[in-house]
């Protein structure tokens, strides 16, 4: 089953990270260069601190992304 695209969705909050489900990029020379390829963003629904929370507009699947793994916060506890 396909999810909707998001209402929170807007083609202009973009992010350019690997879907985990579709890998639609595996194989675009322009993402294996890290550049921000035109076809291969996904949207940037929101964010909380480092976490990302985006959908992919091919596959509609949605995932969250911590950009900082490992990191934590003052008194010790690791960051969502």
């Amino acid at each position: 089953m396909r999810l909707p695209i998001d209402p929170q969705a807007d083609p202009a909050r973009r992010a350019w990270v690997p879907c985990p489900v579709c890998d639609d990029a595996r194989r675009c020379a322009t993402c294996a260069d890290r550049r921000n390829c035109g076809e291969h963003w996904r949207y940037l629904i929101s964010n909380n601190g480092p976490v990302l929370h985006l959908q992919c507009p091919r596959c509609t699947s949605m995932w969250s992304w911590n950009t900082r793994p490992g990191i934590t916060r003052p008194g010790g506890s690791t960051r969502p």
